[in-house]
């Protein structure tokens, strides 16, 4: 830990022996992997001085040693890989540590990609996924990752239509306010939402800082959002039963149906396509402007020139949500 102290010299304060080893056991593996990289960054003789050349310098600070640990700190949260585990393996040994690949860190990143890194026992290896012409950049991916993801992880969007991972959220309590309009009913059917909403909540199915999670074709928090749409729009008299139940109902065939597909929300019965359209409605309201306004924007090239990058990856983020959710809307119109 560095502290400027007279004449803004840097006092360093070093982890204690039983702190630093519990540090360099720890499963993340960063704090290996950063001493590894500081080592050779800092080293005249490394052989892998060429590699560290590529790496943006970070020239307004004064000490070598402190430019060294930002560098390390900004490519390993950006540029490591990680080797997936298999799902049986995730609660056994956490996640596995991150590794620097030069070379095939400095490839970008699209949802349509055509390359990927591959992990065997002898080495790794970037193979291309499809046909690349001269010329063609070559892209690798970082997984299936939304449009806010990127720019939170890595600094960037792909414009529209490009990310078809992308994904829009609806925050859980907003679907409860739908339910709890005005014209939804008067006080005893707002008390029997209240009901409805914490027995969701015992069933983990809902929690003040969830969100539903809706992709282009289907939603991925699909039970979640199943479960929640059906109790909800459930009389008092069904509820009643089914709380009875915990919630459980042996149906292989209802289980099935809760696959929320953009066919299957298409389907949806009255009651859960008005509560779900309210809680469309109710997001969009939650933006600053609507969906013409942030075409109009794109579309307009002198504007969109204007704007500072920041503002230009966080119109790509809100575009691409604003286009999944009037989807759905149309889709449960």
């Amino acid at each position: 830990r560095g502290e400027k102290g007279p004449k803004h010299h840097i006092n360093f304060h070093f982890l204690s022996g039983s702190l630093a080893q519990e540090a360099l056991q720890s499963q993340s593996g960063w704090v290996p992997l950063l001493l590894a990289l500081l080592h050779e960054y800092t080293a005249s003789d490394s052989p892998w001085q060429p590699y560290f050349s590529l790496w943006k310098d970070f020239r307004s600070e004064t000490c070598p040693v402190l430019r060294g640990v930002k560098l390390a700190c900004l490519h390993v949260s950006c540029l490591s890989f990680q080797e997936p585990l298999e799902e049986k393996d995730e609660d056994e040994k956490g996640p596995n540590p991150p590794m620097m690949v030069p070379v095939a860190d400095i490839l970008n990143h699209v949802a349509n990609h055509n390359a990927n890194l591959e992990y065997s026992p002898q080495c790794l290896r970037m193979v291309t996924t499809q046909p690349v012409g001269k010329g063609q950049e070559i892209f690798n991916t970082y997984g299936q990752m939304a449009n806010w993801q990127l720019l939170h992880m890595y600094g960037f969007a792909e414009p529209y239509p490009g990310n078809t991972n992308d994904t829009a959220d609806i925050q859980m309590v907003t679907v409860r306010r739908a339910a709890l309009q005005p014209g939804a009913g008067g006080e005893a059917q707002r008390r029997l939402v209240s009901e409805q909403w914490d027995f969701l909540c015992q069933l983990e199915m809902v929690g003040e800082e969830g969100a539903f999670v809706l992709g282009w074709h289907e939603v991925l928090t699909e039970e979640e959002l199943s479960v929640t749409l059906k109790v909800l729009c459930m009389s008092e008299e069904e509820f009643k039963e089914y709380k009875e139940q915990d919630g459980w109902e042996d149906d292989s065939e209802e289980e099935e149906n809760s696959t929320l597909s953009n066919e299957a929300l298409s389907r949806l019965q009255a009651p859960c396509k008005k509560l779900l359209y309210d809680s469309v409605l109710l997001t969009l309201e939650s933006y600053g402007s609507d969906l013409k306004a942030e075409q109009d924007l794109l579309n307009n090239k002198e504007a969109y020139e204007k704007l500072s990058r920041r503002e230009q990856q966080a119109l790509h983020v809100r575009y691409g949500q604003k286009r999944i959710l009037h989807q759905l809307l149309e889709l449960v119109h």
